[in-house]
């Protein structure tokens, strides 16, 4: 496989922002769906409107959400609306919280774990995706970046379930005494992140990667006792290939001389994070393999 391109920018900035998504050279078309964190009420690092809101209202985008799985204030969808708007979501875009109407199942169609995947049913209604991350750490997963915002981010509330069980149930209530190996977990999410491409390329529809590498905790958005950035901001990164993309966020805090950047290692290996990427390989849905663009010196 040919490595992946993946365009870089230290500067983090509307306009930055704007740039890093022009460098991938295409024009989404339709209705389109951004999928961001709207944040744990309580948490800090979630992608701010000041931040992200010009970009997404140059699109006419609309923020687009699941509920959780765990009993946060994110876990009904009229709670969830309130924390979005609070966190400032409301002020520039439409917010959808794609399983308020419930669910649909789609396939999956390799993997050693799940059946199927289950995804906000609102969904459907989006002709281009723009999965616009918040790159941190994450007390399951070790981090979370494109591949986990398209796995557990997309899924609904009982799809979360069934991923974080590693396909054993798909009920809220019961996932999280559900035992299983930390490997299969990681899996899971590749599989599901891989389900939700194979869907979108099944009907034509275009699918476009964003990190944006600041307040790096080694605590999710999801966490509403978040912790405090261990490490400096790092910069924007996008591609058309979620692995590539990944694969260079984990690489630019490997590649890091900030001290705290032990601590988010830490946190990423301690929970095998790494793994989802060689495994997401493995299914077709990107490579490890890229070249990193710096935008700011390219032009």
């Amino acid at each position: 496989m040919n490595k992946a391109k993946v365009y870089f920018t230290r500067e983090i900035s509307p306009e930055s922002l704007q740039r890093a998504y022009e460098a991938l050279g295409i024009t989404l078309t339709g209705k389109i769906g951004v999928k961001v964190s709207t944040g744990e009420d309580g948490a800090k690092g979630y992608l701010k409107a000041d931040l992200i809101g010009p970009f997404v209202k140059s699109l006419n985008g609309t923020i687009i959400e699941c509920n959780t799985a765990y009993g946060g204030a994110r876990n009904k969808s009229s709670d969830h609306l309130k924390v979005a708007e609070k966190h400032g979501f409301t002020s520039f875009a439409e917010v959808d919280i794609m399983d308020a109407d419930g669910d649909k199942k789609i396939p999956v169609n390799q993997g050693k774990h799940l059946k199927f995947d289950l995804i906000g049913k609102h969904f459907d209604r989006y002709d281009s995706i723009i999965n616009l991350a918040h790159g941190k750490g994450h007390i399951t997963s070790g981090f979370g970046a494109n591949l986990k915002n398209q796995s557990i981010g997309i899924a609904s509330r009982k799809g979360k379930a069934y991923i974080h069980s590693c396909g054993k149930t798909d009920d809220p209530n019961l996932c999280w005494m559900s035992e299983y190996e930390q490997t299969d977990f990681i899996e899971s999410m590749a599989e599901a992140a891989t389900a939700v491409s194979d869907y979108l390329k099944e009907q034509g529809k275009q699918i476009v990667y964003i990190t944006v590498m600041n307040a790096l905790s080694v605590d999710c958005d999801c966490d509403s006792n978040q912790s405090d950035p261990v490490m400096a901001d790092i910069g924007i990164i996008a591609s058309l290939d979620p692995v590539a993309n990944d694969q260079a966020f984990v690489d630019l805090i490997w590649a890091s001389k900030d001290p705290g950047a032990a601590a988010l290692k830490e946190r990423i290996d301690s929970r095998l994070g790494r793994e989802i990427l060689p495994y997401a390989e493995s299914l077709g849905l990107g490579t490890c393999k890229y070249e990193l663009i710096d935008i700011n010196k390219a032009s």
